[in-house]
């Protein structure tokens, strides 16, 4: 069962308040770099171990629900996001429209988009392929996405190229290569490497913000502009949900099919997320970019928490 309040997001807003109070620069924060860059190429080859390479062959059978999953996470949301966007381009300043254009280029969650699916009684191991797809997928396509969608030419530097391929690619086909061996570890230690993953993130939000809070963050980000974004977040996931909804009715799909293309298909990573940032984005902005996802990541579990819970106790057919 999934907790409304999230100690995890707890944690990183514990890191946001530090990084506001007591920022990390100087030499600290060289060293602190290096150590973020090391812990999100870790992270990513334990991930890598940690997927079943084989079920994403066994994925491919529901084509009808994956490419739906897929079309949702990779194409629907950055559409909604652009056109949002063209229709209120002063409500937020440019960096935290990246970072709205950012949350819709990510791919699913795996843990909570599986932990819902299984609560609205939908189809569980459809949703494990679809997740496990996404994210292998997303790998590759959110730092195009991101490239397209967001005009970001920095992201095929050479620079970032390097960075995307030694911190994100590389570890991960290592994972991958040697999920046989080290896979039925990775199941059996899931708490020990989850903090481990958490932890990651967490260090990464508190040097980012850090980096942020030192080039003025809260002196571009007002209350107000929080709560744009917020409200941003909350109708971009509302327009998901719905369409989502209406896509597995559409392909004709079983109800508990259509209950996970429409939980797979609106989740967006922080997992993924915030590590794909702080290489994507310059230094000053990243922690900017990534407070849409932060907000973006409590809603979801918030909301698609309830709508499982009433799905739930629908009757038996």
């Amino acid at each position: 069962m999934l907790r409304l309040i999230d100690p995890f997001l707890l944690s990183l807003v514990a890191a946001l308040t530090l990084a506001t109070f007591l920022p990390c620069h100087g030499s600290i924060a060289v060293d602190l770099g290096v150590l973020t860059n090391l812990c999100i190429a870790f992270m990513f080859f334990l991930q890598g171990a940690r997927l079943e390479p084989r079920s994403v062959l066994e994925s491919i059978r529901d084509w009808k629900l994956q490419a739906a999953v897929l079309l949702c996470t990779f194409g629907l949301f950055p559409v909604l996001g652009l056109s949002l966007q063209a229709a209120a381009p002063h409500l937020l300043d440019h960096d935290m429209w990246l970072g709205i254009l950012f949350l819709c280029c990510l791919p699913s969650t795996v843990q909570s988009s599986i932990a819902l699916t299984s609560i609205a009684r939908g189809n569980v191991p459809a949703s494990i392929c679809a997740a496990t797809l996404s994210n292998l997928v997303g790998v590759v396509m959110t730092p195009v996405l991101v490239g397209f969608v967001l005009h970001q030419g920095g992201v095929w530097s050479g620079n970032a190229l390097l960075d995307i391929v030694t911190q994100l690619l590389l570890p991960f086909a290592l994972g991958q290569l040697l999920h046989s061996r080290l896979g039925g570890w990775a199941k059996r230690n899931k708490t020990l490497l989850s903090l481990s993953d958490r932890g990651s993130i967490v260090l990464v939000v508190y040097t980012a913000f850090s980096h942020a809070v030192v080039a003025g963050l809260w002196h571009r980000v007002s209350g107000h502009d929080l709560a744009v974004m917020a409200a941003m977040d909350i109708a971009l996931l509302g327009l998901v949900l719905t369409l989502t909804r209406l896509l597995g009715r559409a392909l004709g799909l079983p109800e508990a099919s259509a209950i996970s293309v429409m939980f797979c298909g609106s989740k967006k990573s922080l997992a993924t997320g915030v590590p794909m940032a702080n290489i994507l984005f310059p230094t000053a902005i990243v922690g900017t970019t990534v407070l849409p996802l932060m907000i973006y990541h409590q809603v979801q579990i918030l909301v698609c928490t309830l709508i499982a819970r009433k799905y739930a106790k629908r009757p038996e057919k």
